[in-house]
């Protein structure tokens, strides 16, 4: 089964296809979700009301990915290096579970500042 989500985070909307984790599912499973944004270089995380083990941890991910951060109960976008990349990586705080991509250009994120409000729910398309 595909799983789409949306995320709304102020002016930026952008769907996203889950994987078939249990993380994912989890995530699936609680949607509507609503928080708010922090920034952290080209990342946005926010706390969720999950709190979920490292599932196949990666301490390097891809353009685009979602993950979900242990440490901060933290849903996590990915869209351009951290400060925690060498060069031209993406490299999160410490190790997340990835359950999920943003379906487009996920560089939009970019827009979103501190602050903002986010939404994730199930998409309808």
């Amino acid at each position: 089964m595909v799983r789409r989500i949306e995320i709304v985070a102020g002016e930026i909307t952008a769907e996203a296809e889950l994987d078939q984790s249990e993380t994912a599912e989890a995530i699936w499973d609680a949607l509507p979700i609503e928080g708010t944004a922090n920034t952290w270089g080209d990342e946005i995380y926010f706390s969720i009301p999950l709190t979920l083990e490292l599932e196949d941890g990666q301490e390097v991910v891809q353009l685009g990915e979602l993950g979900y951060w242990p440490p901060g109960r933290a849903f996590c976008i990915f869209f351009g290096p951290t400060p925690a990349s060498k060069g031209d990586e993406i490299r999160p705080a410490s190790a997340v579970t990835i359950f999920g991509r943003i379906l487009g250009d996920a560089t939009a994120f970019k827009a979103v500042k501190d602050g903002t409000q986010v939404t994730i729910r199930r998409s309808e398309g």
